[in-house]
């Protein structure tokens, strides 16, 4: 089948940075599917909704639209024409979004998108269930990790411009959502059982980027 690189794995492990770097490399397409659960999760904070309630989010899934460009040089993510690439990156959103994303209704909506921009395939796609549920028949499937300090250390520098977000703070509540995010019914975080393993903790950005692009090189 045509590319597609699947790489998941949990939040601060590297994804986006790689997978975007793999995408440049090898002249692809990037999704991050993770934007536009963000995006679902700002929309319902934005309009009031509890998103702590199930029924209430699930009610109101199928009213956001959401537009993922695939330019990993400009990955833009909008919601109803309103650019939310910002926004989206907030404590508030990050400690929202795996309420929102355990919801089956939500997913399911979202992975039909997720599909549709995979299409015919020349596509890096990162999240935390492209191997396993939006794209298991990918060619090449990366699962990309890290140490728990090193995923918070790097999460943290995301959110410098947030004086709450201390690295400590940070790897708290990333423990807490990797919990969630592990344990909920509707795709859960695992590894595919035929994706690379790569942890990142010791390793540079080339050097990841580096291994990824040889494993697609080899199934050429």
């Amino acid at each position: 089948m045509p590319l597609v690189i699947a790489m998941d794995g949990p939040s601060g492990s590297g994804k986006s940075s790689a997978s975007k770097g793999v995408a440049r490399a090898l002249g692809l397409r990037y999704l991050d599917t993770g934007a536009m659960y963000r995006a679902m999760t700002w929309w319902m904070l934005d309009s009031g909704v509890p998103v702590e309630d199930a029924s209430a989010v699930a009610a109101r899934a199928h009213e956001p639209v959401i537009e993922s460009g695939t330019d990993p040089d400009a990955p833009a993510i909008t919601v109803g024409g309103t650019d939310v690439s910002g926004p989206i990156r907030t404590r508030e959103v990050t400690n929202a979004v795996s309420a929102v994303s355990s919801v089956p209704a939500v997913r399911t909506r979202l992975v039909e998108l997720q599909r549709e921009i995979i299409g015919t395939g020349g596509i890096v796609v990162e999240g935390r269930d492209i191997g396993t549920v939006v794209a298991p028949d990918a060619p090449v499937k990366v699962y990309l990790t890290a140490s728990e300090e090193t995923r918070a250390r790097r999460r943290a520098g995301e959110l410098a411009a947030d004086p709450g977000a201390s690295v400590a703070v940070t790897q708290t509540e990333q423990a807490r959502r990797d919990r969630l995010d592990s344990t909920r019914k509707a795709s859960p975080l695992t590894r595919a059982g035929d994706a690379h393993e790569i942890d990142s903790t010791e390793l540079s950005l080339a050097e990841v980027i580096e291994a990824i692009v040889r494993l697609a090189k080899e199934h050429e």
